[in-house]
């Protein structure tokens, strides 16, 4: 009689082991699947797949016309599911973590509650995924603890930039001491 019970209790045993295998799988497929595959081997990166849906906003930017009113462009900024609580807790971007900058040129009218800029046509995007590891050494696109690539709004699979040094590092370097980011931008990082 013993026989029944122990092939009953060792089924009960597999079909939990089981659950909790899938149930791993499943959440290392949901935490892994927005970022995964965003650096081939060599390091070239890509825009990142339904990011606006699978990416949390930190904010947007409006950089101010260069004569009269309104804004020439908008950014809006994204980071990648989970990176905002491990900022949060850890003051830095884990690796992994990856951040896209929407750029739109802005279009500015008059509403009902003054003069408006918004986001029109999308110029393209920048896009940097944390590495404090320097994972893809000799690639001139990684470095500094980021990989660093722009992407003009036609080619989101292909970037633009040769060098972060030359290509993006110039607009992030009065942000150097808060590791490249503008966090003071981005109230959502805030505790």
């Amino acid at each position: 009689m013993k026989l029944p019970r122990t092939v009953g209790l060792a089924v009960a045993v597999l079909l939990v082991a089981g659950t909790v295998a899938t149930l791993a799988q499943i959440g290392l497929a949901a935490t892994a699947g927005p970022t995964a595959n965003l650096a081939d081997a060599a390091g070239h990166l890509r825009v990142p797949a339904d990011y606006r849906t699978l990416y949390q906003s930190l904010g947007s930017w409006a950089i101010a016309a260069d004569g009269g009113q309104g804004s020439k462009e908008i950014h809006a900024v994204y980071a990648s599911p989970g990176a905002v609580d491990a900022y949060r807790k850890m003051g830095h971007f884990p690796d992994g973590a990856v951040l896209v900058k929407e750029v739109f040129s802005a279009s500015t009218n008059e509403m009902t509650t003054g003069t408006v800029s918004h986001a029109d046509k999308l110029k393209g995007w920048f896009v940097m995924v944390r590495d404090s590891k320097g994972t893809h050494l000799g690639n001139p696109l990684w470095g500094d603890g980021w990989g660093w690539s722009w992407f003009d709004a036609d080619k989101p699979l292909q970037t633009a930039s040769t060098d972060y040094r030359s290509d993006c590092q110039g607009c992030h370097l009065p942000a150097q001491a808060s590791d490249w980011i503008y966090a003071n931008g981005y109230p959502v990082l805030r505790h």
